[in-house]
């Protein structure tokens, strides 16, 4: 027990043999003592990986940004850590990609259109301000900001009652001044230099010399007008880019792509167009047979135009074969060919697309009308009405004069085909009308009546069962052709004037509507089932509305003419 207590002491200062601190101590002191050289390393920030002290940066695990798992536990670190590294060139991966906001992109907060962009941009680098996306503030110099930008400036400032008040009183002083000096007899008065003063225009009145000199002088050019064009001869100019397109189709050909819009046709709202080439009056316009795409028109001033009716209104080719005034123009059935009836006593067969004249009848009589036979083996006859009361039946083949139809107590003024082809309708200034058997010089029925007027205009309707006349007395008149030829005294269109003019009428394509030209410059339209009520009237021209057509294809455009020289397109 002795022994025991040699190794014992106080309980507080002294720890028994074989306590595990002891043999740690007796374990310290049995250890040799180590002496190294390596220098001391910083070890803060690193750890201890595969037997190297590396830091925290390159113990990160970089995903791949297409990758759709991820095969460990990722640390928060690198969860939240930024997409860095080079952009591929090629693909829109990485920084390529760009901040996304959306699961589809990058969403700006404010939508701005390139100009809206550009124009607040260089406003703000020009003056100093610019108003801010998404609002209507102004950032930058704001008190220096007048409101406009360098595209538009600022609203004119209004004037204060100080300012309009020295002004006005500036405006008097000055006058008075003017005023002045016009009693004084000053030739340069100051009256004639102010823009706000009253001026006053003295326009001498000419005298009988002076306006017998101008009336000469006309006379003198439009004589020397029509030498030059029978010197020169016919020609024609061609006013398109080309004559032939990509694929070697001409340019009198309908577009592929055109069809017909609808079959029930609507009356016009708007004026769409105008075509402006004839130094006088238009006599006449007519649309090409089919589609329609181009529209020839007659002109007083000796010139027949053709026109792009569907694109871009342009004037395709100028005619040049008249030295007067053109009355009438009609094409053939496939369009390929027109003839031209002019004051000059020529009527000529134009081939439309090279301008050429194919033939010349010259007879050395006026006519008033060439219309040919609807057959397309006939397409070599004109029928044309004469102000020698007859009407004559040529032979474009020959030249040659083939049959003549005299009954007529006056000049003929249209010449109409019914009852498919086989006969047709003459009216003429005599007041009357007269049916004829086609190659028969006798007449099958004779129409009058003391009451009757000149007809000078006269249209059958698309299905061939009647025509309307433009009589003189302010009506439109109605004869039925099937069966029996006879007045329709139901279908009497009135309303418009037309006392003296040879106003044209037409239909619509679907036979729906009637309409006509007036004296007044206005067109009119009727229904044909109501013919008693005017539809619509539209104040077409400033003179005399003498030609009306309706489009073939387009189902509410309708063509205008005057003696304004003016061609309309309505729609």
């Amino acid at each position: 027990m002795d022994l025991l207590g040699n190794y014992g002491g106080s309980d507080d200062d002294e720890e028994r043999p074989g306590s595990p601190s002891a043999d740690a101590e007796l374990f310290k002191l049995s250890l040799p003592v180590q002496v190294t050289a390596a220098p001391n390393i910083d070890t803060a920030g690193r750890v201890l990986m595969e037997g190297k002290a590396v830091t925290e940066a390159e113990t990160r695990h970089y995903l791949d940004p297409k990758a759709r798992s991820v095969q460990y536990n990722l640390p928060y670190r690198d969860m939240a850590a930024p997409v860095v590294g080079p952009a591929h060139p090629f693909q829109k991966d990485g920084l390529a990609a760009g901040l996304k906001n959306h699961r589809a992109g990058h969403v700006e907060d404010t939508h701005l259109q390139s100009y809206a962009f550009d124009e607040q941009y260089n406003t703000y680098h020009s003056m100093g301000y610019a108003a801010a996306p998404g609002s209507q503030a102004l950032v930058g110099k704001t008190d220096a900001a007048q409101g406009g930008t360098v595209y538009g400036n600022a609203a004119k400032r209004r004037k204060t009652a100080e300012e309009k008040a020295a002004a006005a009183e500036r405006k008097q002083r000055l006058q008075q001044e003017a005023q002045a000096q016009a009693a004084a007899g000053q030739p340069f008065a100051l009256t004639n230099r102010l823009p706000w003063a009253e001026k006053q225009a003295q326009v001498p009145e000419l005298t009988e010399e002076q306006r017998a000199h101008i009336a000469k002088a006309a006379e003198a050019k439009e004589a020397t007008a029509a030498e030059d064009v029978e010197a020169r001869g016919p020609t024609s100019f061609f006013h398109g880019k080309a004559d032939k397109d990509y694929q070697g189709r001409s340019w009198l050909a309908p577009p592929r792509d055109k069809k017909k819009e609808s079959d029930a046709c609507f009356l016009p709202k708007r004026w769409i167009h105008t075509w402006s080439g004839h130094t006088k009056g238009v006599n006449a316009i007519r649309f090409f047979p089919g589609a329609g795409q181009l529209m020839l028109s007659a002109g007083l001033d000796g010139k027949v135009k053709i026109w792009d009716a569907l694109g871009s209104y342009k004037c395709m080719r100028t005619y040049l074969g008249h030295s007067k005034g053109v009355k009438d123009i009609n094409f053939t059935n496939d369009g390929s060919k027109f003839v031209s009836v002019g004051y000059d006593k020529n009527i000529r067969l134009w081939d439309t697309e090279t301008g050429q004249v194919i033939t010349t009848l010259n007879t050395g009589k006026l006519y008033f009308c060439g219309v040919f036979h609807p057959e397309d083996d006939k397409q070599n006859v004109l029928m044309a009405g004469c102000a020698d009361k007859k009407i004559y039946q040529f032979d474009f083949n020959t030249g040659d004069v083939e049959q003549e139809y005299n009954y007529h107590l006056g000049a003929v003024n249209t010449v109409t085909f019914i009852d498919d082809a086989r006969r047709f309708v003459s009216s003429s200034d005599d007041k009357s009308l007269r049916v004829w058997e086609f190659g028969i010089p006798v007449q099958i029925k004779y129409i009058a009546d003391p009451s009757m007027h000149s007809m000078p205009a006269v249209t059958p309707n698309p299905a061939g069962t009647a025509i309307i006349c433009q009589s003189l007395d302010n009506q439109i008149v109605t004869y039925m052709t099937k069966d029996r030829f006879k007045q329709n005294r139901k279908k009497t269109f009135k309303g418009h004037n037309t006392a003296g003019y040879a106003c044209q009428v037409n239909f619509s394509p679907d036979s729906k509507y009637v309409m006509s030209g007036d004296s007044e410059g206005r067109a009119f339209f009727w229904e044909w089932a109501q013919p008693y009520k005017v539809v619509r009237t539209i104040k077409a021209h400033d003179g005399v509305c003498i030609g009306v057509a309706w489009h073939p294809m387009e189902s509410s455009k309708v063509a205008t003419c005057g003696w304004d020289g003016l061609i309309k397109y309505w729609d």
